[in-house]
């Protein structure tokens, strides 16, 4: 019998690759047997994410500003005339913007994290689908957050872009609804990462960092995520142990949000 949660062969494009998750991810998804074609704008790191990848895997970085279209369609493009095909796609990358309550919150700012997290997830389904659709398989992962979910101080332009992204993920499912496609999306909670750091330094100007137990107390997990395990539920999504999955919101909270 096969083992379905393997990936052998399949092509994953992964967005936001250089950042902790997505490097995390593309790590996992080439260890389960997957080509990569890893995609962000910082072009040294993505080289080096890309080298840390184990040895057997075949992989390509390329520099691309998921805003711009016709740079996800020169990605797409890319993919093809490296693998072949596209059968996973972790949509990924996003930014968190300013810390700042909505009065204080800038309208150019507004407008950026409005266009990479959800115009970049927008303009990746549009040139992705077509190609997944036309086969008539594929996996599709994007990322929200609990942010998505729930409301919270200070990040109100972030939460109101993962709440859209969870909009998307499920009217994209519903319109490939018995075409071999399936739409789904995480949403990682409070993960040790970059982002996570910069919102509780936002939250805290000029003073002490916040002792670990005082981030944690709201948790019931009583820890932070892992990059890793929000990697291992895109593996799970990406694969065939997922088959009859779609439109789902997969929370990795540590039970932040069960309440």
């Amino acid at each position: 019998m096969p083992d379905r949660i393997r990936l052998d062969g399949r092509v994953a494009v992964v967005t936001g690759a250089a950042g902790v998750i997505g490097t995390a991810t593309m790590q996992l998804l080439a260890e389960r047997g997957a080509h990569i074609v890893a995609v962000d704008r910082k072009q040294r790191e993505l080289q080096t994410a890309i080298q840390d990848l184990p040895a057997s895997a075949r992989a390509v970085a390329i520099a691309a500003d998921v805003t711009r279209e016709d740079e996800v369609a020169d990605y797409v493009r890319a993919a093809l005339d490296s693998f072949g095909s596209i059968d996973v796609f972790y949509n990924n990358a996003g930014i968190e913007g300013d810390i700042a309550p909505i009065t204080r919150y800038s309208l150019e700012t507004f407008r950026r994290v409005l266009d990479v997290n959800v115009v970049g997830v927008f303009l990746g389904l549009k040139h992705v689908l077509p190609v997944m659709l036309k086969r008539g398989k594929g996996s599709i992962i994007n990322t929200a957050s609990i942010a998505g979910l729930i409301g919270s101080p200070d990040i109100a332009v972030y939460s109101a872009s993962k709440h859209a992204v969870i909009g998307l993920t499920k009217s994209a499912a519903l319109e490939c609804t018995a075409t071999g496609v399936r739409v789904n999306c995480v949403c990682p909670g409070m993960i040790d990462s970059r982002m996570l750091s910069a919102i509780i330094d936002g939250r805290n100007p000029g003073n002490a960092p916040v002792p670990s137990d005082k981030i944690v107390e709201r948790i019931p997990g009583r820890r932070l995520g892992h990059a890793s395990e929000v990697a291992s539920i895109v593996a799970f999504l990406a694969s065939d142990e997922a088959s009859y999955v779609s439109g789902s919101a997969y929370t990795v909270d540590g039970g932040r949000t069960a309440g």
